[in-house]
């Protein structure tokens, strides 16, 4: 399975959502960086579970253990590794779904390419858990960054049509992202947080579920990171971000809406600020060529619904070869997005490191 990225700053994610344990393997970390086990800690608790009648009930410790690469909390240059063992599995739940898959999930399309042999308990390799270990190395990343200047921070822009207060593209409030990580939802309008939370309450209430938007930025970015083509900064950011499950599309500074704009309403203009080139709007969102504009990167992620919902719902019989029905059983979130926020910031995190370490 490629469940790595990452060119000079390599990461490896390993486990399955019901195995002994998941973890992380990073390689091309900066030697001499002190990492805060705390602030690690509760950076991890903001992706956890079981926070509330939102979330699925699953609690697991998600208590990191450092296997290498540190020495006295220092990163040594060896290769970074930690795990997370699994304590709170309920594998039963799952019997039967190899048999008939759910909709919405990989289990018919990881059934045929495996040849049967994947684990199904809790999605497997495939599970969102797997976004634990994806949030080790984002946030050891993110404390890296932030003593180069360098700041990331997201907010859930909308869940089921309710829509957060905008954030504002060419001077992001980072402060207020976040105070916005603390509540309940990480919104930057609490008023906005709530009615995200009623939406969810009813597809909960429905045996159903919804999705969302998580928008992020990132701040104090150098010019020139990344390069034209293939090798483009939203490339490399794409590819991490679509490695957490759920995620159905991505767009950067006015993203989709550019379709529908003229040239003279999309171009941001040059001007001059301190000294510095500057662009007067930003909805290039700070890359122009795959390349990094020095202005601030901003891009949203889309997140489907949940697809494990109680619902009956229409399937196929693996074994039988006819039509059949299917209640998915077990606990899962009714809306990924609310915990999603901290895994989108992680991606970009890693990613940014990854460009740094390449070097302008």
């Amino acid at each position: 399975m490629a469940s790595q990225f990452g060119t000079k700053v390599k990461v490896s994610i390993f486990g399955e959502s019901h195995g002994a344990a998941i973890g992380v393997l990073v390689d091309g970390l900066p030697a001499g960086e002190a990492i805060d086990m705390d602030e690690l800690s509760r950076f991890m608790a903001r992706r956890a579970p079981g926070l509330g009648t939102h979330t699925t009930p699953r609690r697991d410790g998600d208590a990191v253990r450092v296997l290498a690469g540190l020495t006295g909390g220092v990163t040594n240059g060896a290769p970074f590794a930690a795990m997370i063992e699994n304590t709170n599995t309920r594998s039963a739940d799952y019997h039967g779904l190899m048999d008939t898959p759910r909709p919405g999930h990989a289990d018919y399309t990881a059934y045929v390419k495996y040849g049967g042999h994947n684990d199904i308990s809790g999605g497997g390799h495939f599970s969102g858990r797997l976004t634990a270990p994806l949030c080790i190395a984002g946030g050891i990343t993110l404390q890296i960054l932030a003593r180069r200047g360098i700041r990331i921070g997201a907010h859930i822009a909308s869940i089921h049509g309710v829509c957060d207060a905008p954030l504002d593209f060419v001077s992001p409030n980072m402060d207020a992202l976040a105070r916005a990580a603390s509540r309940p939802l990480a919104t930057l309008s609490e008023e906005a947080g709530e009615q995200m939370l009623a939406e969810i309450e009813k597809a909960r209430a429905a045996l159903d579920s919804v999705g969302g938007v998580i928008e992020c930025a990132a701040t104090g970015l150098p010019v020139g990171l990344g390069a034209p083509m293939a090798d483009g900064v939203e490339n490399r950011i794409a590819a991490a971000v679509f490695g957490i499950p759920a995620v159905r599309g991505i767009e950067f500074g006015a993203g989709f809406a550019a379709a529908g704009m003229t040239g003279s309403e999309h171009n941001d203009p040059f001007v001059m600020e301190d000294g510095h080139v500057r662009t007067a709007a930003n909805r290039h969102g700070g890359v122009l060529g795959g390349i990094t504009s020095g202005m601030p990167l901003i891009f949203r992620a889309a997140f489907k619904p949940t697809p494990s919902i109680a619902q009956e719902q229409d399937t196929v019989s693996l074994v039988e070869g006819k039509a059949a029905k299917l209640a998915v059983h077990g606990r899962h979130d009714p809306c990924i997005v609310t915990r999603a926020v901290p895994c989108v910031e992680a991606a970009a995190a890693i990613t940014i490191l990854d460009l740094l370490e390449e070097g302008v």
